[in-house]
C-alpha cells in the first residue's frame, strides 16, 4: 500500500507541462500585440501625413469635414483596438491566475499525500513492533493442596498482569482500526484531488482555446480596420486634392472682397474709439430729460395726493350731512388688542388689517379669503378711549338741544363692549365721559338757560326689566305707552337721580355697577349677562324766552353674543344665554324689518327692543358702535357681527326733528327744576298721568 501511493508523478508532470504551454502561448501573444501596436504607430503616421497635406488648404471647409471625420474613424479604431488589448490583458491575467491556483493545488496535494504517507509508515511500524513484543502467554493451571499468603499474592499479581495485558492488546487493536479508517480517508481525498486536477487541466485547456480564438478574431479585425482606414484615406485624399484646386481659384476671387471688408473694418474701428464719448453725452442728456420729468410727475402726484385727501374729507362730510338727513343709523367699529390672557397658539393670530388711505375700510381674513367692509369709522386696537369719544360728543352734545340721542355696543361677548361704555378706573368710558361733557355743556350756557339732568338706569336679564339703582334691583318692572297719546313709551316705578356732580355720577355708576349680573364663562372672566341702559334725561329752560327743550340719551351695553359650545354655559348660565340669543335676534328683526321697509316692525318681541323703540323708529339720532375681536378663532363671530353691522348703517330712519315746547316764563323764583315729576322715558310729559309711581331722589355733592 506505501508503494502504491509513491508512484510516478505523470499528471503532475504533465500539468507543469502545459503550463510551460500557457506561457510559451502568452509570449506569442504579447508578441503579436508588440506588432498591432507597430502597424498602429504606422496608421497614425499616415494620418499625421494627411493632416499636414490638409492644413495647407484651411479655407476648404469641404477638406475640414473629411478629414475630422477620418480622424473619428481612427479613434473608434484606436478605441476598439485598445479594447482588445485589455480583453488580451485580461486573459493573460485570468490564466496566470489559474496556473497559480493550479500550481498550489499541487503544492498541497504533495504535502497531504506526504503527510498520509508519513502517518501510515509510523502506523505500520507501530503495529510490527506490537507484533515484534507481543509476549507468549501460557496458562499453566496447577493444583496446590498448601494454601500460604505468598501463593495467594503471587497469584493475584500473576492475574493482574494477565488482565493488564489484555487491556494493552485491545487497545493496540484498536489503535490499529484508526490507522486503517485514516489510511481509508487519505486515499478518498486523494481519489478527490486527482478529478479536481483533472478539472483544472480541462478548464485550462478550455481557457487556451478561447484565448487563441480571440486573438485570432483580434487580429482579423484589426488589419480589416487598417485596410478600411487606409482606403477611405486615400478616397479623402483624392477629394482634398481636389478641392484644393477649387480653393485657390476662390482665393483669387476673394482678394478684392477682402480689401472692401479691410476698409469697412477700419471705419468701424473709429466709429468705436469715438463711441464712448457719444455714449456719455447721449446718458448725461436723456438724465437731464428723465430728471426733469421725474420732478413734474412728483409735483403733479403730491398735488394730486393733497386734492384726493381734501375730496376724502369732503366725501366724509357730505356722507356724513346725507346720513344725517336720511336718518340712517350710524355705525362704529373698534377693533380690541390681543392681550396676554389670549396665549401664544396660532388660533391668536390677528386676521384684521385695515386701509391706510381710508379710515372707514376694514378687511377681515376668513377661511383665507379676504372679506371687506365700509362703514362710517373704524377704530383699530391702539386707538384710546378719549378718541373714541371725540367722535361721538358731538352726537351727545346734541341732547341738550333736545334731540334724542341713543348709542348702544354691540359684539359678542369678550370683545370690550363694557370696557368702552363703562371704561375702568382711570380710563373711563363712554357713560362717563357723556356726563362730565353735559356738565361742561351747561356750565357754559349757564347765563341763558337752566338745565336739569336726570339720570336712569335699568337692565334686561332672562327678558325681565330691573332697576339697578332702586333699594329693591331684583324686582321686576314693566314698559307702558304714555296715557297721554304722545305714543312714547315709559317705565311706571322707575328710580330716577338727577345729578348735578362728578360725585353723583360716580355714586350712580357704582350703584348699577353692583347691581348689575356678571358671571365667568369660557369666553369671558366677567361677562355681562344682561342688556344695561343709562338713560339721561336732559330738560332746559331758555330764562328770555321761556323755550322748554327735552332731550334723552340712551347709553345701551348690550350683552354679548355667543355661542354655548364655545362659551361651556350650563344649568343657569345656559338659560341666561338663551335669553340673550333671543333678544339679538329680536333685534336683528327689527333692523330687517326697518332695512326692507315693512309695514309691521315687531318692537315687542322683546323687551330690548321694545324699550329702544323710540331710538329706532325716527325719533332719535342713534348710533351703533360694533366691538370685534382680531382673532383667528373667533373669525365666524367677527364676520357676522360685521354683516349685521353693514345691515344696520344701510336702515334709514328718517330725519330727527328737535324736542321743544314753548310755554309762558314764570318768575325766576317759582321755578323748581328739581320737583320735576315727570318719567324719565317720556320727558315732557304731565306728571299727573295715571299709573306714575316714579321715585326722586336728590343726590348731594
Amino acid at each position: 500500500c506505501w508503494a502504491q501511493q509513491y508512484q510516478s508523478p505523470e499528471p503532475f508532470v504533465h500539468a507543469f507541462q502545459d503550463g510551460t504551454d500557457l506561457e510559451k502561448h502568452r509570449d506569442l501573444l504579447a508578441t503579436e500585440n508588440e506588432q498591432l501596436k507597430q502597424e498602429l504607430k504606422a496608421c497614425k503616421l499616415q494620418l499625421q501625413e494627411l493632416q499636414n497635406q490638409t492644413w495647407s488648404c484651411e479655407e476648404c471647409e469641404h477638406r475640414k469635414e473629411s478629414l475630422s471625420q477620418l480622424q473619428l474613424e481612427v479613434a473608434e479604431k484606436n478605441a476598439r483596438l485598445l479594447k482588445q488589448e485589455l480583453e488580451v490583458q485580461q486573459k493573460t491575467d485570468c490564466l496566470t491566475e489559474v496556473e497559480q491556483r493550479l500550481n498550489d493545488s499541487l503544492r498541497e496535494q504533495a504535502k497531504e499525500k506526504e503527510w498520509f504517507n508519513l502517518q501510515l509508515w509510523e502506523s505500520q511500524k507501530i503495529i510490527a513492533s506490537m507484533k515484534a513484543q507481543s509476549p507468549k502467554i501460557k496458562y499453566i493451571v496447577k493444583r496446590v493442596e498448601v494454601e500460604s499468603s505468598e501463593l495467594k499474592q503471587a497469584l493475584n499479581e500473576a492475574q493482574s498482569q494477565n488482565q493488564s495485558l489484555q487491556e494493552q492488546v485491545g487497545m493496540q487493536c484498536q489503535v490499529l482500526k484508526e490507522m486503517e479508517q485514516q489510511l481509508q480517508d487519505s486515499q478518498s481525498i486523494s481519489v478527490r484531488l486527482r478529478s479536481q486536477i483533472q478539472k483544472y487541466e480541462s478548464k485550462l485547456e478550455r481557457v487556451h482555446r478561447e484565448m487563441v480564438e480571440v486573438i485570432q478574431s483580434m487580429k482579423d479585425e484589426k488589419n480589416r480596420a487598417i485596410e478600411d482606414a487606409f482606403l477611405q484615406a486615400q478616397t479623402e485624399m483624392k477629394a482634398v486634392h481636389e478641392n484644393l484646386a477649387g480653393v485657390r481659384t476662390n482665393l483669387l476671387t476673394l482678394q478684392p472682397a477682402l480689401r472692401t471688408l479691410t476698409n469697412d473694418y477700419n471705419n468701424l474701428k473709429r466709429q468705436v474709439r469715438d463711441f464712448p464719448l457719444l455714449l456719455q453725452r447721449a446718458l448725461q442728456t436723456t438724465k437731464s430729460e428723465i430728471g426733469q420729468v421725474v420732478e413734474e410727475v412728483r409735483t403733479t402726484n403730491h398735488e394730486l395726493l393733497c386734492k384726493y385727501h381734501r375730496e376724502l374729507q369732503l366725501r366724509k362730510k357730505y356722507h356724513n350731512e346725507l346720513v344725517r338727513l336720511k336718518g340712517n343709523i350710524r355705525v362704529f367699529c373698534r377693533v380690541r388688542p390681543v392681550m396676554e390672557e389670549d396665549g401664544d397658539e396660532p388660533e391668536v393670530m390677528n386676521m384684521v388689517t385695515y386701509d391706510p388711505e381710508d379710515d372707514g375700510v376694514l378687511h377681515l381674513c376668513h377661511k383665507g379669503k379676504l372679506v371687506s367692509f365700509e362703514l362710517d369709522k373704524v377704530f383699530p386696537p391702539e386707538a384710546t378711549q378719549q378718541e373714541v369719544f371725540q367722535e361721538v360728543q358731538d352726537l351727545i352734545t346734541s341732547c341738550i338741544d333736545g334731540y334724542n340721542v341713543c348709542i348702544f355696543a354691540y359684539g359678542q361677548t369678550g370683545s370690550g363692549k363694557t370696557y368702552t361704555m363703562e371704561g375702568m378706573q382711570g380710563n373711563r368710558g363712554i357713560n362717563q365721559r357723556a356726563l362730565q361733557l353735559l356738565f361742561s355743556e351747561v356750565a357754559e350756557k349757564a347765563l341763558d338757560w337752566e338745565y336739569t339732568i336726570s339720570v336712569n338706569m335699568v337692565e334686561i336679564y332672562n327678558e325681565a326689566l330691573r332697576d339697578l339703582l332702586g333699594k329693591e334691583p331684583q324686582g321686576k318692572l314693566d314698559i307702558k305707552l304714555c296715557p297721554d297719546g304722545s305714543g312714547q313709551l315709559y317705565v311706571p316705578g322707575l328710580t330716577e337721580f338727577t345729578v348735578k356732580s362728578v360725585a353723583d355720577i360716580n355714586r350712580v355708576f357704582e350703584i348699577g355697577h353692583m347691581n348689575r349680573v356678571t358671571e365667568y364663562t369660557n369666553l369671558n372672566e366677567h361677562s355681562s349677562r344682561s342688556h344695561a341702559l343709562l338713560i339721561v334725561t336732559v330738560n332746559g329752560v331758555d330764562c328770555s324766552t321761556g323755550i322748554r327743550t327735552t332731550g334723552k340719551l340712551n347709553l345701551v351695553d348690550l350683552a354679548g353674543s355667543e355661542r354655548v359650545g364655545k362659551s361651556g354655559a350650563e344649568g343657569s348660565r345656559l338659560r341666561e344665554a338663551q335669553y340673550i340669543n333671543k333678544s339679538l335676534s329680536a333685534l336683528g328683526d327689527v333692523i330687517y324689518a326697518l332695512r326692507t321697509h315693512q309695514g309691521h316692525v315687531p318692537f315687542r318681541n322683546s323687551k330690548l327692543t321694545y324699550l329702544l323703540q323710540d331710538s329706532l323708529n325716527g325719533e332719535s339720532k342713534t348710533l351703533m358702535m360694533v366691538q370685534v375681536s382680531p382673532l383667528e378663532k373667533n373669525t365666524g363671530e367677527t364676520l357676522y357681527s360685521l354683516k349685521f353691522a353693514q345691515r344696520v348703517r344701510s336702515v334709514e330712519l328718517g330725519s330727527v326733528a328737535k324736542k321743544t315746547e314753548a310755554v309762558s316764563f314764570p318768575p325766576t323764583d317759582q321755578m323748581e327744576l328739581d320737583s320735576r315729576s315727570s318719567p324719565s322715558s317720556s320727558p315732557g310729559a304731565s306728571s299727573g298721568r295715571p299709573g306714575s309711581q316714579r321715585r326722586k331722589l336728590q343726590i348731594s355733592a
